[in-house]
């Protein structure tokens, strides 16, 4: 099958979108599909307001059709709602295509985190953009509740993987041994440093213990001078990350507003036990014991997971493959006859349906000219 994929996340942002992405990519075509990726690579690109290191495409429909008319899939995904995935959208709806989309961040929550935007001034927009979508593929059974709970009536469980050939017991990373306070376990945390993976909840933990942190974003500066005590690394991929995940006693991973957490399957991988707070992403990974813990007290649940054993948390790590995820999404795609991409359809009306909510728009105008 020739399978496109649209994402407005990709290289060289280092986030779990873009790593689930580039799993399917190269599952799917071992499975002996032709994938193509639009991404922003191909396109001029503007800085995103607060987030400079993410990248806005300055894309039309037309650079759409120009791929697809190429490339002749028999399935479209649309992976995200940025520019590039409503472009797509708009040309699958103007042709009649069949598409598939996917709900990889609660954005609606992050947007009320930074810009106090309330949530369900949003949520009507996301509705309105996975309206029409074959398959609205969701990494968790709690994430596919509430989206049931926010009338989509179009979601589906897709879980994730994680590659344990390269994330697995190892080396460990050379820390700065003038900083660590040796005898005192050590405690990291992996992602982007932003207000909404609620880092801050890390980073004030009253345990005596070392502290490090993987990983770069919009508060790193800030975060650096407030936590001297803290080891910031930057950002790290490959065997250098793994190193980090195997010189930890535990891995603690604070963020209330993530869907799944993949750091937390390769945290598990290399044998490091998890600690967090049960909620949607963390509960849905760790559903064995012996993994991590999790509690709505994050210090308890890091004290009890350093006391797990390493070869149970390893264990746990193997039974999720993205093999078994490629397959689940394969599964989801609709296929469709490449022939209809030829076919002549006339320019349809904007009906009452297909305008984005007013009632969102307006509360978005008007709550990001306040936060100004």
């Amino acid at each position: 099958m020739r399978i496109l994929i649209i994402t407005d996340a990709w290289y060289p942002q280092i986030n779990g979108v873009v790593r689930t992405l580039s799993s399917m990519q190269e599952e799917l075509i071992k499975m002996g599909n032709d994938v193509r990726m639009i991404t922003p690579e191909a396109y001029k690109t503007v800085p995103c307001p607060t987030y400079p290191e993410i990248r806005l495409s300055l894309v039309t429909s037309k650079a759409i059709e120009k791929v697809v008319k190429e490339f002749m899939p028999c399935a479209i995904h649309i992976a995200t709602e940025g520019p590039l995935g409503l472009a797509a959208r708009n040309y699958c709806r103007k042709k009649k295509l069949p598409f598939t989309t996917a709900f990889h961040t609660r954005f609606p929550e992050y947007v009320e985190a930074r810009f106090r935007i309330p949530e369900n001034w949003i949520y009507p927009m996301m509705r309105w953009f996975h309206k029409h979508s074959t398959n609205v593929m969701a990494p968790t059974p709690t994430v596919v509740e509430n989206l049931h709970a926010h009338k989509f009536h179009n979601a589906c469980l897709w879980g994730r993987g994680v590659d344990v050939d390269l994330f697995k017991q190892g080396p460990k990373a050379e820390l700065p041994k003038d900083r660590i306070q040796q005898g005192k376990p050590i405690l990291l945390s992996v992602g982007r440093i932003a207000v909404e993976k609620n880092i801050a909840a890390f980073l004030d933990l009253d345990i005596d213990a070392n502290k490090i942190v993987v990983g770069d974003g919009p508060m790193m500066n800030e975060l650096v001078r407030k936590y001297p005590d803290v080891i910031f690394v930057g950002a790290k991929h490959g065997e250098e990350l793994v190193s980090y995940y195997n010189c930890a006693d535990a891995f603690v991973f604070p963020s209330l507003t993530d869907t799944f957490g993949l750091v937390m399957l390769e945290a598990l991988a290399c044998g490091t036990p998890v600690a967090a707070f049960p909620v949607m992403g963390p509960k849905d990974v760790i559903t064995d014991p012996t993994a991590g813990c999790l509690d709505h007290d994050l210090k308890t649940a890091v004290l009890k997971a350093l006391e797990l054993n390493r070869e149970n948390c390893r264990k746990f790590a193997e039974k999720h493959s993205w093999k078994a995820s490629a397959e689940t999404f394969r599964s989801y795609l609709h296929e469709f006859d490449p022939k209809l991409i030829d076919q002549h359809y006339e320019e349809p009306t904007t009906t009452e349906e297909e305008k984005i909510p007013a009632s969102a728009v307006a509360g978005i105008t008007s709550s990001t000219k306040t936060s100004d």
